[in-house]
């Protein structure tokens, strides 16, 4: 399950779920909306593994779905400008990215910064999800990314491995 509140609005909420289902709502949990039909491309019970509400426009958030126990290890990953009304499909692997995704993320500080931790490492694109490039600074291994956070004083990018424990990246903001 992944759960996002709006730091724009506390009343927008996005929850995410293991069994496919991705829905929104904008008054505080009274009414939801299931916008999993608005994805395409995306096959039927992909598991929601992030979801991620903006930290700059409240119409929009970013999703990273699971699908390798479905035998696919290719990455997942969303976002939409209207609410989840549509969805564009940023991450797959026509744009290099190796690995199923786990979590996505937008930088504090550049709001076309954005950040996907995958099965194969950290991959992150300057321009709003158009190119990716993997991170390889630091000799970062290519390790799982399960988590990320950036801390907001520093700009420092705090990565949670499986098996390569913690990473803390300086200054990332290019």
């Amino acid at each position: 399950y992944s759960i996002s509140e709006s730091p724009k609005n506390g009343k927008l909420i996005w929850v995410g779920t293991d069994d496919g289902n991705l829905q929104l709502t904008r008054d505080g949990g009274d009414h939801w909306s299931n916008v999993t039909g608005n994805l395409a491309g995306l096959p039927k019970n992909s598991w929601v593994n992030w979801v991620q509400a903006s930290n700059y426009d409240e119409g929009t958030a970013y999703a990273a779905f699971d699908r390798h126990t479905f035998g696919d290890m290719n990455p997942y990953v969303y976002n939409t400008a209207d609410f989840g009304k549509t969805w564009t499909r940023i991450v797959g692997p026509d744009k290099g990215v190796r690995g199923y995704a786990f979590v996505v993320k937008e930088d504090t500080v550049k709001s076309d910064l954005l950040f996907v931790g995958t099965e194969w490492g950290l991959w992150v694109s300057p321009d709003g999800g158009k190119q990716w490039a993997q991170f390889k600074g630091g000799n970062f291994p290519s390790a799982a990314v399960r988590d990320l956070v950036i801390q907001p004083r520093d700009s420092d990018l705090v990565l949670a491995t499986h098996g390569r424990g913690i990473w803390i990246v300086d200054d990332i903001t290019p």
